[in-house]
């Protein structure tokens, strides 16, 4: 999420916060009491954040309840304060309200912060290993590599399709099409099945691994869009156009968690397709040259690589729109140890090898 968006959503989220305790004010006015610190404040996890209601002149108080993102954390029996840890906190933006009772009428007030991963990622490059042809008509949404065989979701209204692709020829082996009203979006492996998301239609799709025939579909509510998915033998994993990361059941594909994604710096957005690799996801942002490796535990982004003119900027066509032509597309190959990544329509897909910044 870029700054001037960030201001943004801190500023209507103080307005919402401000707008929400002036509904619940007693006597005394709910504006003549603050919370410190201030909203949009940035924090590292490990941080301790020292969290204080400041009280009018004259005030008695007789105890504050604080929560966080409506959970209660802590109580005091004045407004001396409390340190809030934050080891164990997801990173994002998290919701900061104190209770204030006072003479049986209560208060509250509310504040936000951001807070961030402690360390800066490790910064990679690549090297490739060999190349291998990729269809320049495929507009890739998902990709996996199972058995010897690529699956890869096409994406794009009256295009969309799910496939089985031969890595060394790069030859469509099998083919389903969506109906043109549906865009495909990420695809998890799961068992005997392939599991498919749209783009905003809200729904998702459900094949047999073998031979793609469609086996059902479900409801897909979670988050404002459907994106990237990849599936770690338990549960299943999505994004959404934000920097969010969901848990999905693996059978019921209903949300049960959500990490949010960050660096030491800010919220990514945009994060893509997916692909979880040795305990780590693997996160193309959209728009972007850079791959993530993201603690799925945390959200904190531990490397960035940097896969600039992987497809050199020079060999492209012209008459191509490469602001959407853009690299996605991350595959593994657990058994050989191979890492592939390729782009929409784009006429390669690469096995590279991640190494280290010198």
């Amino acid at each position: 999420m870029n700054n001037n968006k960030l201001k943004l959503f801190f500023a209507a989220l103080a307005l919402t916060a401000l707008a929400y305790s002036c509904k619940h004010k007693s006597d005394s006015a709910a504006t003549d009491y603050t919370i410190s610190p201030d909203a949009g404040a940035n924090y590292k996890a490990g941080d301790k954040i020292d969290i204080k209601v400041h009280a009018p002149e004259g005030s008695k108080v007789d105890s504050v309840v604080y929560l966080l993102d409506s959970a209660k954390i802590a109580s005091s029996k004045d407004t001396s304060g409390i340190s809030l840890k934050t080891d164990t906190i997801g990173l994002g933006i998290r919701m900061i309200t104190a209770k204030v009772y006072e003479a049986g009428k209560s208060n509250e007030v509310t504040t936000n912060i951001l807070l961030l991963a402690a360390k800066a990622p490790a910064r990679y490059t690549y090297k490739v290993e060999k190349v291998f042809p990729h269809d320049t008509a495929a507009y890739t949404e998902g990709l996996q590599y199972v058995d010897g065989i690529l699956y890869e979701s096409i994406g794009d209204y009256e295009h969309s399709a799910i496939r089985k692709v031969d890595l060394n020829t790069g030859k469509v082996l099998q083919e389903t099409k969506l109906d043109k009203k549906y865009f495909g979006e990420g695809i998890a492996v799961v068992g005997d099945k392939v599991v498919q998301l749209t783009y905003k239609e809200k729904v998702g799709f459900v094949y047999d691994k073998n031979t793609l025939k469609l086996l059902n579909n479900f409801t897909n509510n979670v988050g404002p869009e459907g994106w990237g998915m990849c599936f770690d033998g338990n549960k299943l994993y999505m994004d959404d156009s934000t920097n969010r990361l969901w848990f999905l059941d693996k059978n019921s594909y209903r949300p049960i968690g959500h990490v949010d994604v960050c660096d030491d710096k800010q919220q990514i957005d945009s994060i893509n397709e997916l692909e979880y690799i040795n305990g780590k996801i693997y996160a193309n942002v959209y728009q972007t040259d850079s791959i993530l490796v993201i603690n799925p535990k945390t959200g904190a982004v531990e490397q960035i690589v940097d896969m600039k003119e992987i497809y050199p900027v020079a060999s492209r066509p012209q008459d191509r729109d490469w602001n959407n032509n853009v690299l996605n597309g991350i595959a593994w190959d657990a058994k050989g140890q191979r890492l592939f990544v390729t782009g929409k329509r784009w006429p390669h897909l690469y096995q590279v090898k991640f190494v280290p910044v010198p």
